[in-house]
């Protein structure tokens, strides 16, 4: 056999298997639930109204303790949003609403809000990622110092939820300061989950 055959013989070769790796590589990190975070479809905002509950969060002043948080988004004229957020300091606590409007920036994909609550300076609202069934969504800050996930149910499996959390690192967020936020009373106490604020 020649020599120049013997080259292209191995070149074939290493191109296999490097090939090969690359698949068995890209079918490992799909197994484990981490595709790559960017999503280049735009948010379909009339899929992402409605009830979402917050499953777990970087806890900050304004939500702090709290238990069976949820936002209720509603379409309004143009790209008006209404915000509602809804949580008790307990379980045995009343419900309290915080009511606010948002705006989607334009040529986000409608990944960018800003959001107004009364008497506080707008806040900053990035979609990083949705389900493809808008079953859940994972939520930050521009600067990604704060980060909630969301889920349309009170409750999460707990192999869906770690794999969040791995998606979360991925965007960027600190997913080590994530807690999970009680939508249930069975989950007071339990490992990961934040400690109400009243008792």
């Amino acid at each position: 056999m020649s020599a120049s055959l013997c080259r292209l013989r191995a070149v074939l070769t290493c191109a296999l298997i490097a090939a090969v790796t690359a698949c068995a590589s890209q079918s490992e990190t799909r197994s484990m639930g981490l595709e790559a975070p960017v999503q280049a479809t735009d948010i379909d905002l009339p899929r992402f109204m409605g009830t979402w509950y917050v499953v777990a969060h970087i806890p900050y002043f304004a939500e702090r303790g709290h238990v069976t948080g949820r936002y209720e988004y509603t379409a309004r004229e143009g790209d008006r949003i209404g915000v509602r957020y809804l949580h008790r300091e307990g379980f045995n606590e009343p419900e309290q609403v915080r009511e606010a409007r948002a705006s989607v920036k334009g040529g986000s994909g409608n990944r960018d809000w800003t959001l107004w609550f009364v008497g506080v300076v707008p806040a900053k609202f990035h979609i990083l990622e949705v389900a493809p069934d808008y079953s859940w969504a994972l939520i930050s800050y521009p600067e990604r110092d704060l980060g909630w996930i969301f889920s349309r149910s009170p409750d999460m499996d707990d192999t869906l939820y770690q794999q969040l959390i791995r998606k979360m690192r991925d965007h960027g967020v600190n997913a080590r300061q994530l807690v999970r936020e009680p939508q249930l009373p069975a989950q007071v106490g339990q490992p990961g989950f934040a400690e109400p604020k009243t008792p």
